[in-house]
Formats: C-alpha cells, structure tokens, sequence
C-alpha cells in the first residue's frame, strides 16, 4: 500500500474533517476521532464515509 506523502498530509476525514493516520494494519487510513477506516483501493484512498467501515470491524476484508 503506497501513498503519496503530500498527499498524506492534506487528506482529512470527510465526517470530522480531523487527520487521518495510515494504517497498513487496518487496511487503510484511519480517523481515530470517528473510529473510521478509509480503504485504499489501486494506491486511491477511498475517502466516502458510507464506504468507510468501523475501526473495531477488524483488519482488511
């Protein structure tokens, strides 16, 4: 999973418009305020809150 550092560092949750943290782990990126995991699909970050799935869901499907 490869992602862009700039872009990294201006992504936001769409939800809380908080930060978000890459989590290899999870299978994403992650807003630990919402408890949301962003996807990222082809080295895309999935940034659509009803794609999003629970932090407490467990790792990548």
């Amino acid at each position: 999973m490869a992602i862009n550092e700039k872009l990294l560092e201006i992504l936001v949750c769409p939800r809380c418009k908080g930060g978000v943290e890459l989590n290899p782990a999870q299978g994403g990126l992650v807003c630990k305020s919402c408890r949301l995991v962003y996807e990222i699909r082809d080295d895309i970050p999935i940034m659509l809150i009803d794609q999003a799935r629970p932090l407490d869901a467990g790792t990548r499907r």
